[in-house]
């Protein structure tokens, strides 16, 4: 991104997410404040995957973030970067900085579909919404029983709705069978029964539901160290399949960083 050699350089640049369904940018925090380097605006590595919804692996020699079908692979001090296969170079290095890496905003986020703008010391990356069969989603509902009472939260920053339907997509298994029992209250299950633990409504603008997952684990006793048997119901279909327990603690921590970040809002809750 080119900025003018003037006093914007030395005011602080601030980075802001915006939803294309939306008119109200969102600021991102960060324990690395953004560099400047050869007039490209360099912000921590874990900031970027975590607001785009992309995953991180690390090894001893490079970085590689997926999201979907795009790869990017980087190393650090070093201006070449490979995408999907294909070798390319950033005008500016990644770099260490209070011991977070430090990556090109603009190729990052335009990588991962999302466009970039600069204005009055401001960077704005404005993503796209999640399309499910041809309707743009607004937010993921999260509705959830705890012993008293109910939860219901939304989350409305598209690249985490999108990263959360991706998971569900991906990590659905095999048809089962309809469990014998089970229950949407805590208190009315007991070992062997399946527990709901969360129900998850893909809206659209009017707030209708366009998809539905509802996510339900065995109840095991409590000397069990071996990860609860997760199964979802996809209401859409009115089928049940067989879940990865991993990926709904995958989907609870994107909730968690998106509550974080400013895309999260509570509903209602009725507990005491």
């Amino acid at each position: 991104m080119i900025f003018a050699a003037s006093a914007n350089a030395a005011e602080p640049v601030k980075i802001l997410m915006k939803n294309q369904i939306d008119g109200a940018p969102i600021a991102i925090s960060s324990d690395v404040s953004p560099d400047i380097k050869k007039n490209r605006t360099m912000l921590p590595l874990r900031v970027i995957s975590e607001n785009l919804g992309a995953t991180v692996d690390w090894s001893t020699s490079e970085v590689v973030l997926t999201k979907s079908d795009v790869e990017v692979i980087l190393q650090l001090n070093s201006n070449k970067v490979v995408k999907n296969g294909k070798a390319m170079q950033f005008d500016v290095e990644p770099y260490l900085k209070n011991n977070r890496v430090m990556v090109p905003l603009r190729f990052i986020a335009e990588t991962f579909g999302c466009n970039v703008g600069y204005s009055n010391s401001a960077v704005t990356v404005e993503t796209k919404p999640l399309v499910i069969d041809g309707v743009k989603v607004k937010a993921v509902q999260e509705e959830y029983y705890l012993t008293f009472g109910e939860v219901v939260n939304q989350i409305t920053g598209n690249t985490y709705n999108e990263a959360i339907y991706n998971i569900f997509v991906e990590n659905k298994g095999m048809k089962v069978e309809a469990p014998s029992n089970y229950a949407d209250n805590v208190n009315l299950v007991t070992t062997g029964d399946y527990y709901k633990g969360g129900q998850f409504d893909f809206l659209d603008q009017e707030g209708k539901s366009i998809k539905r997952f509802d996510v339900y684990t065995l109840v095991q006793s409590t000397t069990a160290n071996d990860a609860p048997e997760t199964l979802i119901y996809e209401a859409n279909e009115n089928q049940w399949f067989r879940f990865n327990y991993k990926a709904l603690l995958d989907i609870l921590g994107l909730i968690d960083i998106a509550s974080k970040n400013g895309f999260f809002k509570e509903i209602s809750n009725t507990a005491p």
